[in-house]
């Protein structure tokens, strides 16, 4: 007999369930191979695949904004969904990469979709965007503030790479996913969430530039200060600590164990630290979901991509428990169990 999940523990005042009933992505057109990148800095397809399991990833065209490629993702969500723009309540876009520093993105898309009586937002929490939107979500969901939700990971992270920097510009690409969320009858859907933040470790994964702290003058602009800069090493071993700390907060919440969970999302930044989390939480490899291969790190946009790959893919079914968790600059960290 299948376990049963303990209820939400935010859900019990109004006993309210929250479930994602439509997944949408889209990646851009272009491939940007590891035999591209050797063209461009000192690497080779070896040193890239050995060190994070990347083969290639997408590249936005240069007029290919964020909120298109989240709005692409959206539209796709809300057909699987059977929603109509109009009725979407509330539009979260979490984005490390907005079309511009104020509007909000989420206000572009909802121009572009139609979805003229939602209330728009952005997120922002790096990589671990897309989760925190999922619990930011559910709150509205069952407090009867809003019934339908969506929620978008969406990055354009070539326009914020150093292409000279062969540490990080082999690492990062460009997508957007979304998923709709709404009370689905007495489905358990979202079973619990965790969601993380220390600030101490501001300075190992970040942008210094074209914020207030460091504006971008003639004077710093041949700086690269508007790029990702990143400690590798540390981003690394924060990651494993903080992805698996998150997966067991989550799990212990909903009352489940590992072997209850049929699909692991994991954050598609580095096979090897999915694979060292798949190995400290005892959890075989095949049950991770991974298409890091082909679309690199896409940040917020990333776990929802994946999601919407293994729901369209059949990799996740009906009933199945799916753990998802990620990791982030800030730092941030966000785990989810969901009922599927």
């Amino acid at each position: 007999m299948k376990k049963q999940p303990r209820s939400s523990p935010r859900s019990g005042k109004s006993n309210r369930t929250v479930s994602i009933v439509g997944t949408g992505s889209y990646t851009p057109e272009k491939v940007l191979t590891n035999a591209d990148l050797m063209r461009m800095v000192d690497t080779s397809d070896e040193w890239i695949t050995t060190r994070t399991g990347i083969k290639e990833r997408r590249i936005a065209a240069k007029d290919e904004l964020t909120s298109d490629m989240a709005s692409k993702a959206a539209l796709k969500a809300l057909e699987q969904a059977e929603v109509a723009p109009k009725d979407v309540d509330l539009i979260l876009v979490a984005t490390a990469t907005p079309d511009m520093l104020f509007p909000a993105t989420a206000c572009f898309v909802q121009k572009k979709i139609g979805a003229k009586n939602a209330a728009c937002l952005d997120i922002s929490a790096a990589c671990a965007g897309f989760l925190f939107g999922i619990e930011i979500a559910q709150q509205f969901i069952t407090s009867h503030t809003h019934n339908t939700v969506l929620v978008i990971g969406a990055e354009k992270l070539s326009s914020i790479t150093n292409w000279t920097d062969r540490n990080t510009c082999v690492l990062f690409g460009d997508g957007a996913g979304a998923a709709v969320l709404q009370h689905r009858g007495r489905a358990h859907g979202v079973i619990s969430t965790h969601i993380g933040s220390d600030g101490q470790f501001t300075d190992i994964l970040f942008m210094p530039g074209g914020g207030s702290r460091c504006p971008i003058t003639q004077e710093n602009a041949h700086q690269n200060l508007a790029t990702i800069h990143m400690t590798g090493k540390e981003v690394y071993k924060q990651a494993v600590i903080s992805m698996l700390s998150a997966s067991k907060k989550a799990l212990e919440l909903a009352g489940l164990t590992t072997d209850d969970i049929a699909c692991v999302i994991p954050h598609q930044a580095n096979l090897r630290i999915i694979e060292a989390i798949a190995d400290r939480l005892k959890i075989p490899l095949d049950r991770f979901f991974v298409n890091l291969d082909k679309y690199g790190n896409t940040s917020a946009a990333a776990v929802a991509m994946a999601l919407d790959e293994a729901n369209r893919s059949g990799r996740i079914q009906r009933g199945d428990y799916v753990l998802m968790v990620v990791f982030g600059g800030g730092l941030t960290w966000a785990s989810t169990v969901v009922e599927w």
